[in-house]
């Protein structure tokens, strides 16, 4: 799948998401997806090719340079990509199977008698926007957990193995067959460590929108249900009030059953 298709689809899914899930995806494709397709495969570009150590040993530039960068910053942020924006994608599978499920049952009640209206109805189910309640916020709120958990795991990864963002200049290798302790020289390391940081600060900032959006959602799931709970209570108030002061004066009066007026009947 290509990075505008990837973006078809999460545009999408995003139509259904809040104001914080918009942003974030705005965030993702311009400060993440753009800079790695246009700058940041420019910058790691020569990254093997000028990778030069001072030996003329044969094959000890390659096994040093698998030492020092077992994966390529350019794919492990294309996989990191890739990972942070599936879970949006179970958002958008849900929503079709909504679609689908509530077209099938549309199909079934106006496919013969309303034809031309059914069709205006299906156009119209199509560019609806789900409200984010039930199993669409269980679904949505467990995309952006996954989201922060592969964030957080692919920082941590890319920290651990590049031993930090910042790119040295020179490194040391001992690796069989260099004969000996030989050092070797990273192209760019300054501008390498800019895009790095940069790569970072992004991904920090989409987790804390991830973070804020989740609290978002669990702040309004519980102020309904509070509100709800609250409208049920003074229900149950206002007719227990109403209950009682009609039943004082004698002006509450139920239906009585038919055994009952049966019996009534037979004791007059």
């Amino acid at each position: 799948m290509s990075w505008p298709a990837l973006y078809t689809q999460l545009v999408g899914a995003n139509r259904h998401a809040t104001s914080l899930g918009k942003i974030w995806l705005s965030v993702l494709f311009i400060f993440r997806v753009m800079v790695l397709v246009v700058a940041a495969e420019s910058v790691w570009g020569d990254e093997q090719s000028d990778f030069t150590c001072n030996t003329l040993q044969p094959g000890c530039e390659n096994v040093c340079y698998d030492q020092f960068f077992p994966v390529s910053h350019i794919r492990l942020w294309c996989l990191q990509l890739v990972f942070v924006s599936t879970p949006t994608l179970l958002v958008a599978m849900y929503v079709a199977y909504r679609n689908h499920r509530d077209k099938r049952k549309l199909l079934q009640v106006c496919a013969l008698f309303y034809y031309d209206y059914g069709k205006v109805i299906l156009e119209t189910l199509k560019k609806r926007r789900l409200p984010i309640a039930g199993a669409l916020w269980w679904t949505y709120a467990c995309s952006l957990v996954f989201r922060l958990l592969f964030e957080a795991g692919f920082m941590y990864a890319l920290y651990v193995v590049y031993d930090g963002f910042q790119m040295p200049r020179l490194v040391q290798c001992d690796q069989w067959p260099c004969p000996n302790l030989v050092d070797c020289f990273i192209s760019r390391p300054t501008e390498k460590t800019i895009f790095t940081v940069f790569m970072a600060t992004t991904s920090s900032i989409c987790m804390v929108l991830n973070m804020a959006e989740l609290v978002y959602l669990v702040i309004k799931a519980v102020s309904s249900h509070f509100k709800y709970f609250l409208f049920c209570s003074m229900s149950r108030i206002m007719f227990y009030k109403l209950f009682v002061e009609r039943k004082k004066w004698g002006q509450l009066q139920f239906p009585m059953s038919t055994k009952q007026a049966d019996h009534k009947k037979a004791v007059m």
